[in-house]
């Protein structure tokens, strides 16, 4: 770490309100009037918060969005290395969480410089609190990629993941995304869906992926949304390719089509449709080879 010389001054985290502004903690307020500068994600929603608050700024106020946080980040650690105390406020809940600011804290932790935050709402533990999945375990994800294919590929990266799981997405993707957690997931796997949390059109829906994505596609959810979704159950037994194969074939010799016996398999392992689909893709192609051992499928 650089050394730093005389007094230096102190980076503020400032949770903000995710919805209601009733919500916001008094050290907030305080922290706006005292600070020297203050980063905003959004000069403009700044000017709407103090203005609710009823709080006097006298500090600078710069804009700090991701477009310029790696030019500006060098100019606010030289306020900070003068002594200044710079508060950093995104548009809602936690700096640095999916929003503006851990490059600033990297950098003022490099220069030895103290850092402290004002704690506020959570879109992720609020989300995480009303879904009535288990909060024991959690992780979260953040924004998934924007593009189908790496969207699926993030999923199936995760879709052995045990903890339950909190997701970020823009409303005119979560058809996609719902769509897409319900095929890599499994068509059951319980999930929640929050929207405008703390809002006046708060609304939590709860169910299957596959129930809350055909809701989310004749609905057209709109909104700040969060998605809550099931871990996989503790203790699943790991299936080798030739469980998975029997397994369907079981549920095709009572009935069921292929496609829903692999969807219902994969759901019930916890798996990913298209790993069962290619495990018995594969088993097919071996019969037909000869190579099968009697386990396959014709």
């Amino acid at each position: 770490m650089g050394v730093v010389t005389g007094t230096t001054g102190t980076l503020v985290l400032a949770g903000t309100p995710i919805g209601d502004l009733a919500d916001a903690p008094p050290r907030l307020a305080a922290e706006l009037e005292a600070a020297d500068v203050i980063a905003a994600e959004d000069t403009r929603r700044l000017r709407r918060l103090t203005q609710g608050l009823g709080v006097h700024t006298t500090g600078r106020v710069v804009s700090y969005f991701e477009g310029n946080e790696t030019a500006r980040t060098p100019e606010l650690v030289e306020a900070l290395a003068g002594g200044a105390r710079v508060l950093l406020v995104t548009d809602a809940g936690m700096p640095s969480v999916s929003d503006p600011g851990y490059r600033l804290v990297a950098a003022a932790v490099e220069r030895d410089i103290k850092v402290t935050a004002v704690p506020g709402p959570s879109a992720v533990l609020t989300a995480l609190a009303l879904s009535a999945l288990p909060v024991d375990r959690f992780c979260f994800e953040g924004f998934l990629p924007r593009k189908g294919g790496e969207r699926l590929s993030k999923l199936r990266e995760v879709a052995r993941e045990p903890r339950t799981m909190v997701f970020f997405e823009a409303p005119h993707r979560l058809d996609d995304t719902l769509a897409a957690m319900a095929e890599v997931f499994g068509a059951e796997r319980r999930a929640a869906v929050c929207r405008e949390l703390t809002k006046t059109y708060e609304e939590v829906k709860r169910g299957p992926l596959a129930d809350l994505a055909a809701w989310s596609a004749a609905e057209q959810v709109r909104g700040e949304i969060t998605v809550v979704v099931e871990g996989v159950a503790p203790g699943g037994e790991e299936l080798d390719a030739e469980e998975l194969v029997r397994r369907v074939r079981v549920r095709e010799e009572a009935g069921e089509r292929r496609k829903e016996a692999i969807a219902a398999v994969a759901a019930d392992a916890g798996l990913p449709k298209r790993e069962v689909f290619d495990a018995v893709v594969a088993a097919k192609n071996a019969a037909r080879t000869g190579h099968a051992d009697g386990k396959g499928l014709s």
